[in-house]
């Protein structure tokens, strides 16, 4: 078995709704959940004129390798609704795979670790509380340990 860590998120429509549909469709088409954060509210990053984001870390338990875990994602996503229209646009849905097991991927449409986790709160924040002692296999420190050395200033707020 693999264990992924996804992060789930989205800005438009009912965001609570579309994250537990989400949750819901991982958990039957692409394996278990075992874990998973609370809702966290952040504003959109990237391009900042669009409704604030909610964002949730997800760790499934999976039989399937990363490419194949990518593709039933990305179809998850299109059956959602998401339209990729422009880069950091709003969506109904978003779903990264952050950390498969300990592997390293670089294919054209998949890269893991996501390049770009360790210097997004809303990332690190969910992650890790679910999985704070886990070691990023390239930059080779725990998630707790990115989380205080990021720069990114952005709020965070934990939903209630």
């Amino acid at each position: 078995m693999n264990i992924a860590y996804l992060l789930t998120g989205g800005n438009l429509g009912d965001r609570v709704k579309n994250l537990n549909d989400a949750e819901q469709v991982l958990n039957r088409q692409c394996g278990t959940v075992i874990k998973k954060s609370s809702l966290y509210e952040t504003a959109a990053w990237g391009n900042t004129n669009q409704p604030a984001f909610l964002n949730q870390a997800i760790a499934i338990e999976t039989k399937l390798d990363a490419e194949q875990l990518i593709h039933r994602i990305l179809k998850i996503e299109k059956n959602m609704g998401r339209i990729r229209k422009e880069k950091y646009g709003p969506r109904l849905i978003d779903i990264d795979i952050l950390l498969f097991n300990n592997d390293t991927v670089d294919l054209p449409f998949l890269k893991i670790p996501h390049p770009e986790m360790q210097n997004r709160r809303f990332v690190l924040i969910p992650l890790a509380e679910i999985a704070a002692e886990i070691i990023h296999p390239v930059l080779h420190k725990s998630i707790s340990k990115l989380l205080t050395e990021c720069k990114d200033e952005s709020e965070v707020k934990k939903c209630p």
